[in-house]
């Protein structure tokens, strides 16, 4: 049983600031790469923009980005009363199913799901016609049981043609879901902008806001210096916007979220695990610190001779990072991973992760990170604080003071930790 005594007891209300409403980017820039940057190394603060970002990094830094792509996971459905009901996709309700395999799926599909209207759908199936390229079809949608008490509902999805998989039905029938923060409807130029320019698997409904400042140009520029890069997938969950409403950060509950990395990616971290590695985005730091303590899991259960399985046995636990008193390194870690990937003759690692990264928190694999500006008392600000420690304060004024853009469309920063 969790004891709350044994973590980290910080109170989210040392993690406020105000954020001026005119501070949040409503609407991305044209260019990706004109945005500002700020860089913060050794107590110092710099001023830049993206543009300049080689210029701030070693020549043997290695950058990992997360190619999850935003999925149009917004779909609304009209009643014969004239209604909307609006349903969220969140994730597949199959545990043992990985999001990129649920999105392939033809004919069914069962999702957890948010329903906007639940109310005026007590029961009955809703239908949507949709157009395709090659003719119509038809969507069906089943509210099946609500799951918890947040309002997530579990939906099951019916199509009459066996050949288009649940992907395209999101593509031709969705909306790409924007943060509720900006208070907007989702318009043409956020499709292309909501994406980064390296998205390729289709899963979050979120982007990993980080990258949306890369330009094909930037990316060469970094190859030019000598600079390395490299690919993770976390598909982002609606959990990342969700609020931290307890007082003590041990009483918030961490949303899981699936992630999905290549063993050639795992061998790629274990050559270069002495260089500078870079996190782009909040996302891609969680996916490779998650590796360490999975590494370490397996090794546990190596020594108990156990075996796992499933994803589940392999997933790591919000509180694992601060309740583990076992150590090994990061090469051993990997190393685990590796074996275990071997003996299951599988060429990814998929599985969910939860982990929180707050203050205290011991880093295991990244150097530096790249990220835009979070939300006042959000993990994300908890996770900036382990990072660079108090400093995240100074960091935030100084971003404010020089008219700097919040969220997700807005600016960024590249962070080296203290």
């Amino acid at each position: 049983m969790l004891n709350l005594k044994q973590l980290p007891q910080i109170s989210i209300q040392d993690y406020r600031y105000e954020l001026p409403e005119n501070a949040i980017a409503k609407y991305p820039l044209s260019r990706r790469d004109e945005s500002k940057l700020l860089v913060y190394q050794h107590g110092d603060i710099q001023n830049s923009i993206y543009q300049q970002l080689p210029n701030f990094l070693p020549s043997n830094a290695v950058l990992i980005f997360n190619n999850t792509k935003v999925v149009e996971a917004r779909l609304q459905f009209t009643k014969s009363t004239g209604s909307t009901i609006e349903i969220f996709c969140l994730e597949p309700f199959d545990m043992c199913i990985d999001i990129t395999s649920a999105m392939q799926q033809t004919g069914s599909v069962q999702w957890k799901c948010l329903i906007g209207g639940a109310k005026k759908w007590k029961s009955g199936i809703l239908e949507k016609q949709i157009s395709l390229p090659n003719g119509n079809l038809l969507l069906q949608a089943n509210k099946k049981t609500i799951l918890n008490e947040s309002g997530t509902y579990l939906v099951k999805f019916n199509w009459n043609d066996e050949t288009i998989t649940f992907a395209e039905i999101l593509h031709f029938a969705g909306i790409i879901p924007l943060p509720p923060y900006l208070n907007r409807d989702t318009e043409q130029e956020d499709n292309f902008r909501y994406q980064t320019i390296y998205a390729e698997k289709e899963g979050s409904v979120a982007a990993p806001t980080a990258g949306l400042h890369f330009t094909p140009e930037l990316m060469q520029a970094l190859k030019q210096k000598g600079i390395q890069t490299a690919y993770v997938t976390l598909h982002v969950g609606a959990g990342t916007f969700k609020p931290v409403k307890a007082e003590q950060i041990a009483e918030h509950e961490m949303h899981a979220e699936f992630i999905d990395v290549s063993k050639q990616m795992i061998q790629h971290l274990q050559k270069h695990i002495q260089q500078p590695i870079v996190a782009v985005g909040t996302t891609s730091l969680r996916t490779l610190e998650s590796l360490y303590w999975i590494g370490l899991k397996i090794f546990d259960y190596y020594l108990e001779n156990e075996k796992l399985h499933h994803l589940q046995d392999i997933s790591v636990e919000q509180w694992v990072p601060y309740q583990t008193k076992n150590y090994i390194s990061l090469q051993e870690a990997l190393n685990y991973i590796l074996q275990w990937m071997e003996v299951r003759g599988t060429e990814r690692l998929i599985t969910k992760t939860s982990i929180i990264i707050v203050p205290g928190y011991e880093f295991k694999v990244v150097k530096g990170i790249i990220t835009n500006f979070h939300q006042p008392q959000s993990t994300l600000l908890l996770l900036i604080a382990a990072m660079i420690g108090h400093d995240w304060k100074r960091v935030y004024e100084y971003a404010i003071e020089h008219h700097f853009r919040f969220l997700s469309y807005g600016d960024g920063s590249l962070l080296w930790r203290n």
